[in-house]
């Protein structure tokens, strides 16, 4: 195998395959990334058994062929090299060695067959349709601030990505908690995904998935069965296995009877509270909210490094309530709004919180408040 790609190009492929490939490894072949070349394109594929990445590259092939090369070895060399170099690597059977050249610098790498590459396995796809990739992009960013991250609950690890009724009909939604936060985001159901399964992407999956979402008008191409899920732009496919389990009913713990209104102005809100937590020690202590007419005190009382206090002039015309939250929550659910305000809609000082965005229902987030 003999080709030419050019540097830029060969970094953005390389990158996302080194991504994927897991750092600590027993099987040695799970380290590397497969590299086929063939036509006028070049393919880098990288794998961890749950998760596989093929990445399309145009290059000058002048021997077509396929071996494999540890990834982050690769990745390095390449950042580490000039901008707009043309790197050429060659892979010599007969030593086992891959030759990466660009300019003045040469290095030779130790291959492994790629007959030893384990390839993800093809499944049957119950539902294939195309979404936005700022459609996908929203649902999945607005919701995996409430992964959960305790082993014991696996089935809570990732977003739960299934096809639901909203008020308009039926909805594509993707629902995450750790039981001390949920995140529900809705968007219009493309054509083709009414049957889809619902599946739980794992965390390690949105991650991966992010990098593929950055062009707003790309179409990506949604595969899904019930036991992995698929995404596809013309150049990077994206192949994960879903966390084997039963997601939760969620729809128990969004309160539908909270009456106290609180509306505020999102940034302003975010920052107060930040402010106010810098005096608690950890960054999970409590912030109480204390609500009156039209304003909101926020304060921090932690006994070994300090107090703090601050006021804001909100819309609120209920009865005083005083709740408190953990503070890291509060900021990761006010830092999910890209409207002005915020709504949060109260019961009690022992009761889930509901926070939407304005009046916007297609984005819901509840959180639990802490005994202050």
């Amino acid at each position: 195998m003999k080709i030419s790609i050019e540097r830029g190009t060969l970094l953005k492929a390389v990158a996302q395959a080194q991504s994927v490939v897991e750092r600590r490894n027993t099987i040695p072949i799970l380290a590397n990334v497969l590299i086929e070349a063939e036509g006028d394109s070049v393919q880098f594929r990288a794998t961890d058994l749950d998760i596989e990445v093929v990445d399309k590259a145009p290059a000058q092939v002048e021997r077509a062929g396929a071996t494999t090369v540890a990834a982050t070895t690769l990745h390095e060399i390449v950042r580490k090299l000039p901008d707009g170099a043309l790197v050429t690597l060659t892979a010599d059977a007969a030593t086992g060695r891959l030759a990466v050249e660009a300019g003045r610098s040469n290095f030779s790498l130790a291959t492994l067959p790629r007959e030893d590459f384990p390839v993800m396995a093809s499944s049957e796809y119950h539902s294939n349709f195309a979404a936005k990739a700022a459609v996908l992009r929203r649902l999945f960013d607005k919701s995996k601030f409430a992964i959960s991250t305790e082993e014991t609950r696996y089935y809570l690890n990732g977003v739960y990505l299934h096809v639901s009724s909203a008020d308009g009909g039926k909805a594509l939604r993707a629902v995450a908690t750790d039981g001390h936060r949920l995140a529900r985001i809705d968007a219009e159901l493309p054509l083709g995904a009414e049957d889809m399964p619902g599946v739980i992407v794992p965390r390690k999956t949105v991650g991966e998935l992010r990098k593929l979402l950055d062009d707003d008008d790309m179409d990506i191409a949604v595969s899904v069965s019930e036991t992995k899920v698929r995404f596809a732009t013309p150049n990077i496919t994206l192949t994960s296995k879903v966390i084997d389990g039963t997601f939760p009913d969620y729809t128990r713990v969004i309160p539908a009877g909270n009456t106290r209104r609180l509306e505020v102005d999102a940034s302003e809100f975010a920052q107060a509270v930040d402010r106010v937590a810098t005096v608690s020690s950890e960054r999970s202590r409590a912030v109480k909210l204390q609500l009156e007419e039209d304003r909101l005190i926020l304060s921090v009382n932690a006994p070994d490094s300090g107090a703090a206090e601050e006021e804001l002039g909100v819309a609120y015309n209920d009865e005083r309530l005083e709740i408190g939250f953990n503070a890291k929550y509060l900021l990761e659910i006010a830092n999910q709004v890209d409207r002005e305000n915020a709504v949060f809609m109260f019961n009690s000082s022992g009761d889930p919180t509901l926070m939407r965005e304005g009046n916007d229902e297609s984005a819901v987030y509840v959180v639990m408040p802490m005994r202050v």
